[in-house]
């Protein structure tokens, strides 16, 4: 029984690994049951298995991208509202929107493209001097509080969106590595095969042996259908 696991594909190996699992399991083979090298190559395929179904990364990231496209529109929109509103000097309240203008100024007109880190610093406080109760009355004399309220929620729902993908990539980063798994996987496997042939000879060791040769065969030509299990699928 001799092949070169490290030369598998990722999916072959999930494959081999897997149908090794259930003819061990299939209730044919007497000697290996509840043997603890089996019960070992079972933890050792389900680590490898939630690893090489499960996204190398939080999958948040357009969802971060499209918050952030969000809190920006509504920053811009009322920024130019009140930059437009100002130089109306025949207008009433324009004075009113000269100095909310002035705030935006004061934090910076480009936060829009600034980095996602410093524009949430720089909005956060622009929101808290804007809800100061002066900058507030301005803002209903101009009509301003839904868009104003508008664009702190937009920023709430960023921040909350940005720290939910920073937990998700902190966990993946705290997982054991894919390719420490596969490692660990192989060596198991090895073990096992070399379990099997330890014992091709023994009566009661023959079929088992045979059976599970033929998966290690088809493996090696990469000719073994793919398995669904209850984990997830086999990555391709």
């Amino acid at each position: 029984m001799k092949i070169t696991l490290r030369k598998l594909s990722t999916k072959d190996l999930a494959t081999l690994a897997q149908r090794t699992i259930n003819t061990s399991d299939s209730g044919n083979y007497p000697v290996i049951d509840a043997h603890p090298l089996l019960a070992e190559l079972k933890v050792k395929y389900a680590e490898y298995d939630a690893v090489y179904t499960k996204m190398t990364f939080s999958g948040k990231g357009n969802d971060v991208a499209h918050a952030d496209r969000e809190r920006d529109m509504a920053y811009t929109t009322l920024k130019t509202f009140l930059n437009s509103y100002r130089k109306m000097v025949t207008l009433p309240g324009y004075q009113s929107a000269e100095d909310l203008y002035q705030i935006f100024k004061q934090f910076g007109l480009d936060l829009d493209r600034m980095s996602y880190s410093s524009q949430t610093a720089q909005m956060k406080k622009l929101i808290d001097e804007l809800d100061k109760s002066e900058n507030m009355q301005k803002l209903t004399a101009l009509s301003l509080t839904a868009a104003f309220d508008d664009m702190k929620g937009k920023q709430t729902a960023f921040e909350e969106i940005f720290a939910e993908q920073a937990g998700a990539n902190a966990d993946l980063r705290q997982q054991k590595s894919a390719s420490a798994i596969r490692n660990d996987l192989e060596e198991t496997l090895k073990s096992f095969f070399g379990l099997l042939t330890a014992m091709k000879d023994v009566a009661d060791w023959k079929l088992f042996y045979n059976d599970v040769n033929e998966l290690v065969k088809a493996a090696k030509n990469s000719k073994l259908p793919p398995v669904v299990n209850k984990g997830g699928n086999i990555p391709q």
